[in-house]
């Protein structure tokens, strides 16, 4: 059970003279700041009766939100004027009316516009800054950002005078250290969190009791199909080691629910949530593997449940620290496999991000996306992540568009995007020119809206002419296979993707002019556009391709690719192989000819069917070792294998 405030003073205090005066010393007098403590005692209505006109109010962030001080302020009976009131991402501190009015008796200024201030910042009370949270500590501190009076909820005082910032550290310190007159409320159910989050009473001019109880969040017990896709695609590229930021939004705590199987994930981060919980209980987040802070969790705020409180509770494990400490650039780049994921609102198709306006209006905000995002790709091995649906809720606008919009700026630049997934696939844009970051946002859109994209691009000069639409479903993540060859060098397999043209063109040139003319029974120089799109820009079904990839998915290297195109009329598929001739010998053919297979007859295909030259011995074989009842007819100098599957 909680115990309020007296109470518990009264029990460091006793605690406190027993140790300092041993086993057989008399009882020493209470420490000074004890007596300092109580006299700053005061009600939530005397605390808001001492902010002046004109003043700017910094009120504390998320769960730590001083409600009872914000609306002893808003009850005053003659409301101090011009006062205004400046909060990160404040939770309860703006009253509505019935009807969902902003019925506040100030001024607003806010950083992060949440459901809380939505009806303020549309209705013109709030005004809203585009600045990354990261960067407000300097504003701050050099006055740009002016904080006269600092309302903050804190823990009771230890035996040494020292209240916790609990879940919310963030700006505060530098908020406390420009602020004339800090107001405190003392919450018993306040964790006290481990590192930079103690601050001595002194530092405090008056506090207010308040009860026992903590603002709590909750996760979304069900998340939709659109939800759990994307989510699975996240997942699907986050390693074994990787340093976590989370970030808030539906996207990343369905993510983090699927990593329970990977090992030696580590945290850092803005802010946490209770997603990380299950993947403590279960060792998942060792962190040994982290460059800085190794072991332990690092994060400035946090947004949760009691359970998650609990955890923090003088968890030695957790490491609360500033804002700008958290996202010191080199101290992200210097992470190890740095993941960012960060929710957005619309990407146009040259890779600008909007991330703080909705439908018009402001809602979000940038907080510090911008810091991790650049962090995430300095970092080696790093992600950085931007993950949106592909339409607005109810489906009738693609969030993937030519052009941001009016009411839609670019709060991350084109220049800074890496990833970007939707619930039909992912995209890399890093040092992609138009054409290809086009041409890869239009396949993460919802095929509904793919051809007027298209259109657009084309109209544009973006892409070319010649461009088709072929696949209309989501990237088939599932039918991706890990494979090891004989040489112990292991490859992914998977479906091949219109814009791995250029990366079919780079294996086409590593092709002796022997592996060429036996592919294309001709001497062929070049694979112009156009036919690099038919090896690869295909609709998975009829017309299907795998590639060998070897690398990271953000810098591949496609050293294989089998094709097979279906005959209507037969129901037998021609296939094809290239195999780079460094990666020859090694069971990738094998292998690429049993991914087609295991393919093909999941969707009923009776055969293959393949025409190889008569010199190409090494192909005849393979051919010939397809599982199914294998014949050989020779036309002239090609021989003709057909398999029909058993």
């Amino acid at each position: 059970m909680s115990t309020g405030p007296s109470k518990w003073l009264g029990r460091a205090a006793a605690g406190l003279r027993s140790l300092a005066a041993g086993p057989s010393q008399p009882v020493e007098a209470e420490p000074l700041w004890m007596n300092k403590y109580a006299a700053k005692r005061l009600s939530a209505e005397e605390a808001a009766a001492l902010v002046r006109h004109g003043e700017h109010v910094f009120i504390g962030t998320g769960c730590a939100t001083p409600r009872r001080l914000v609306a002893a302020l808003e009850a005053l009976a003659l409301p101090q004027g011009d006062v205004e009131l400046v909060h990160l991402l404040a939770d309860g501190a703006m009253p509505h009316n019935a009807t969902g009015e902003c019925t506040s008796h100030y001024r607003h200024r806010c950083f992060f516009v949440g459901n809380d201030v939505r009806a303020a910042v549309r209705q013109g009370q709030c005004e809203y800054v585009p600045l990354s949270a990261a960067r407000l500590p300097q504003l701050i501190a050099n006055g740009r950002m002016r904080v006269d009076v600092a309302m903050i909820q804190v823990s009771p005082p230890d035996e040494f005078g020292y209240v916790s910032l609990g879940v919310s550290v963030d700006v505060i310190p530098a908020a406390v250290a420009k602020a004339r007159l800090v107001l405190a409320e003392i919450n018993p159910a306040m964790p006290r969190s481990m590192g930079d989050s103690a601050l001595h009473i002194d530092e405090i001019d008056h506090w207010v009791p308040v009860p026992a109880q903590l603002i709590e969040h909750f996760q979304p017990e069900a998340q939709s199909e659109v939800v759990q896709a994307i989510a699975g695609y996240i997942s699907s590229i986050i390693d074994d080691g990787s340093t976590l930021q989370i970030g808030l939004g539906r996207f990343s705590t369905a993510a983090l629910a699927l990593l329970s199987d990977r090992k030696d994930l580590g945290v850092h981060s803005d802010v946490i949530t209770d997603a990380i919980v299950p993947l403590l209980e279960k060792g998942v987040l060792t962190g040994r593997m982290k460059s800085h802070h190794r072991g332990k969790i690092v994060a400035s705020f946090a947004r949760g449940s009691q359970r998650l409180h609990a955890l923090i509770d003088r968890n030695p494990l957790f490491c609360f620290q500033t804002l700008d400490a958290v996202c010191d650039p080199a101290v992200l780049a210097a992470q190890h496999k740095l993941v960012s994921l960060t929710q957005a609102f619309s990407v146009d198709l040259t890779g600008q991000v909007c991330v703080d306006q909705l439908a018009g209006e402001f809602y979000g905000g940038l907080m510090s996306q911008a810091e991790f995002l650049q962090g995430a790709s300095r970092s080696v091995g790093g992600k950085a992540i931007i993950c949106l649906a592909s339409t607005t809720a109810d489906g009738q606008n693609s969030q993937i568009k030519l052009a941001l919009a009016d009411g839609e700026a670019a709060g991350i630049a084109r220049s800074d995007v890496h990833y970007v997934i939707t619930e039909y696939g992912i995209a890399y844009l890093f040092g992609k020119s138009i054409r290809e970051r086009a041409a890869a946002l239009i396949d993460l859109a919802h095929p509904k809206f793919r051809a007027a994209l298209l259109a657009q691009a084309q109209s544009k000069g973006w892409l070319p002419a010649e461009q088709q639409l072929k696949h209309l479903q989501a990237y088939p993540v599932g039918d991706e296979r890990r494979v090891v060859l004989s040489d112990e060098r292991a490859l992914l397999l998977r479906p091949a993707m219109g814009t791995d043209d250029v990366y079919v063109r780079e294996l086409f040139h590593h092709l002796s002019d022997r592996d060429v003319y036996t592919r294309f029974f001709r001497k062929v120089r070049g694979l112009p556009h156009r036919d690099a799109q038919r090896l690869c820009n295909l609709n998975l079904e009829t017309e299907v391709a795998f590639v060998a990839v070897f690398g990271p998915r953000e810098d591949p290297q496609v050293v294989g690719h089998a094709c097979y195109f279906v005959d209507a009329a037969t129901n037998i598929a021609e296939t094809a192989f290239m195999v780079h001739p460094d990666w020859q010998g090694k069971g990738l053919g094998a292998a690429l000819q049993q991914r087609l297979l295991e393919h093909a007859r999941g969707r009923n295909v009776q055969g293959f069917v393949a025409e190889i030259l008569d010199t190409n011995e090494k192909m005849i074989r393979l051919a010939r070792a397809g599982a199914g009842d294998v014949s050989l007819a020779a036309e002239g100098s090609v021989v003709r294998v057909t398999t029909m599957f058993r």
